[in-house]
């Protein structure tokens, strides 16, 4: 099995490059991994049913030269309240939105696709991203259940883009997309040693993410290292008409 949870971006793009390893092995190593140890962590909601014809797909395009960018087969996670016009749903994390599904992908979507990662799948969170009680738990949500921390499954695993944090944490995917109004980026990466970025409002765009507060909300990345958190930020920032 692949140790993706020991890897940065950066080498993971260099054994595909190589070849030392293809897309697929990496995705099916990121699943027999959550498959193995989320049970304990409730850290990822639903994994991506096309995740591994994806891999294939992006292998194949190696193979004739084509690399869309530097994440070019590289398996990323998401939190469950930003769009993706796929089979997965976009639920926040409520039982209202159970099943719901989109016809556009949110615009940083967009940009991780244009860039060749691979969306395995979603993370749990705080239901509507802690949009709910002032006494509510972190990491839980009626359609997902509570996540727990990565290196102490008794303690908080910190606010709502829990899920993400804890899955880069155990190494499910090689970094993680969350979204912060007041900390639910950096919190739970501060909560689970991992690295976390709140963009200046307006560097990411908004479109396509279910919101709480217009002047504060931003998607930031999720990663082991800084170096991998500004990979995926580089990639994800970009202006866009749609967002006011």
């Amino acid at each position: 099995m692949i140790g993706i949870r020991k890897s940065t971006i950066d080498e993971l793009a260099t054994l595909l490059s190589s070849g030392e390893v293809s897309a697929l092995e990496l995705v099916n190593s990121c699943i027999q991994v959550i498959q193995s140890e989320d049970k304990y962590y409730n850290a990822v909601a639903f994994l991506n049913p096309d995740a591994e014809k994806i891999a294939v797909e992006l292998d194949n395009e190696r193979k004739i030269g084509l690399v869309r960018g530097p994440l070019h087969g590289i398996p990323i996670l998401i939190k469950d309240n930003i769009d993706t016009a796929d089979k997965m749903m976009t639920s926040a994390g409520s039982l209202a939105l159970n099943g719901h599904t989109v016809q556009k992908d949110a615009h940083l979507v967009d940009r991780l696709r244009r860039a060749g990662a691979i969306l395995l799948g979603k993370t749990n969170l705080s239901e509507w991203a802690n949009f709910r009680s002032t006494r509510s738990s972190s990491g839980w949500s009626s359609r997902g259940g509570q996540v727990r921390n990565a290196y102490a499954t008794d303690k908080t695993p910190g606010g709502s883009s829990s899920g993400s944090a804890v899955a880069v944490a155990r190494g499910f995917c090689a970094a993680a997309i969350g979204t912060e109004t007041d900390g639910s980026v950096v919190g739970p990466c501060s909560m689970n040693s991992i690295v976390g970025i709140k963009p200046t409002i307006g560097m990411v765009s908004r479109t396509g993410i279910i919101p709480i507060s217009q002047s504060q909300d931003t998607a930031g990345p999720m990663a082991r290292t800084v170096l991998d958190a500004t990979i995926i930020l580089s990639i994800i920032s970009g202006y866009d008409p749609s967002d006011n």
